[in-house]
């Protein structure tokens, strides 16, 4: 029974590590947003912008994106939307809403990493000064080619938006948890993170990117989460990501909850791979390289989904409670009991000063549904049930 106390002990003191580093990015967030120079910099000479909008069978959400975009193009910019191994009419949609299409049929290669990877082999021949990307599915703020553009120009490496979820009107699905989620994913942790002068992730839309850069990336692979991975490799060769929090991308939840469980598998399913295969070798790569933003991406890394570390704080505060009463050995409850003091004041402090509007204090009542969805989707991703390419979200638009 000792050596079960003092693993579990142990297995907690390992959980804390997420949980302290939440807790920091949060602590940090809470001043909100830096304030924004008055006046940007205004170009002699135009720079040239290459927009890529990679597309899997899109064509009934892309035009919005498109006529988003096209408003923001000087004469020499483009807009190229990759058609990749599509089976519907998403080349000809695109086409006739005024993009330049390239169309990329591969069934032994699919990803949205190898869509980026078509895109940029086909500006090599034209290269750009700076390439963004955009999902086929997403709204696009006014100014956030200029702005983006502006920024990326001054610090000379990728610069991330921030990109938030939003459910749909008239939604059958209730998603404000799921708002909030990704709210905490990608505003609040990146601001944390920017406020104390740290790289963040890339979320895999609103990204901007110095042509220098980009055209040599490693980007053709089938990656769940092509976002995260690009985003460490360039923080590991010194060209980690920025956070700009002044433009906004935004994109809808699926409308069906097929649609809905599979994006959230994907996410999940990527994440949790990317952290158990990669974070240790990044972490000795990044002490060995003395590199402190890799480091901190690597960290940033270990935090699980949230609905996940949750999970495994109130699993482990429940098992040390059990082994208490059962060994009399309180060295694993008091670790796990400050973990769940430290991660509720966390989500407090988030939900106060960032989650009231998407997540009403009402809504907490309906947890309990929300619980059993996510206890079924992990169980079974240990079960084995797992995806493994890039697929189209079913959102209900056909």
């Amino acid at each position: 029974m000792t050596l079960i106390s003092l693993g579990l002990a142990g297995l907690a003191g390992l959980l804390s590590i997420p949980v302290l580093i939440l807790l920091v990015e949060v602590v940090a967030s809470l001043k909100g947003t830096k304030v924004e120079a008055g006046n940007r910099f205004r170009f002699a000479n135009s720079p040239r912008v290459a927009v890529i909008v990679p597309a899997h069978d899109e064509s009934g959400g892309i035009i919005p994106t498109i006529s988003d975009v096209k408003p923001q193009l000087s004469s020499n910019d483009r807009l190229i939307v990759v058609a990749d191994n599509c089976a519907d009419d998403t080349a000809a949609v695109a086409e006739s809403a005024g993009a330049e299409v390239i169309a990329r049929n591969d069934l032994e290669k699919i990803g949205k990493g190898y869509a980026l990877g078509w895109g940029i082999s086909h500006l090599r021949t034209d290269p750009p000064d700076f390439v963004v990307v955009f999902d086929a599915d997403c709204r696009i703020q006014s100014d956030a080619l200029e702005r983006l553009t502006d920024v990326c120009d001054k610090l000379q490496r990728p610069v991330q938006a921030c990109f938030l979820m939003r459910s749909p009107e008239n939604s059958a699905i209730d998603h404000s948890f799921a708002e909030f989620a990704f709210l905490f994913r990608n505003w609040i942790r990146p601001l944390g993170l920017s406020n104390l002068n740290c790289p963040v992730q890339l979320m895999g839309t609103g990204m901007i990117f110095p042509w220098i850069i980009i055209r040599d990336a490693p980007l053709a692979s089938g990656h769940l989460v092509e976002d995260l991975k690009l985003g460490l490799d360039l923080a590991a060769l010194g060209k980690a990501p920025h956070f700009y929090p002044f433009v906004r991308v935004t994109s809808e939840f699926p409308k069906t909850t097929k649609g809905t469980e599979s994006q959230r598998q994907r996410w999940v399913q990527g994440h949790i791979g990317m952290t158990l295969k990669s974070s240790p070798q990044l972490l000795l790569q990044s002490i060995a390289s003395r590199n402190l933003d890799l480091m901190v991406l690597t960290l940033d890394l270990l935090i699980p989904p949230l609905s996940l570390l949750g999970f495994l704080v109130v699993a482990f505060f429940l098992l040390s409670s059990a082994i208490t009463i059962v060994s009399g050995s309180v060295v694993g409850l008091l670790i796990a009991t400050t973990n769940l003091f430290l991660f509720s004041a966390t989500i407090f402090l988030a939900w106060t000063r960032f989650g009231r509007e998407v997540l009403p204090g009402h809504a907490l009542l309906s947890i309990g549904p929300l619980l059993l969805q996510r206890i079924r989707l992990y169980a079974s991703m240990l079960l084995g049930r797992t995806v493994s390419r890039w697929v189209r979200t079913d959102r209900g638009d056909r």
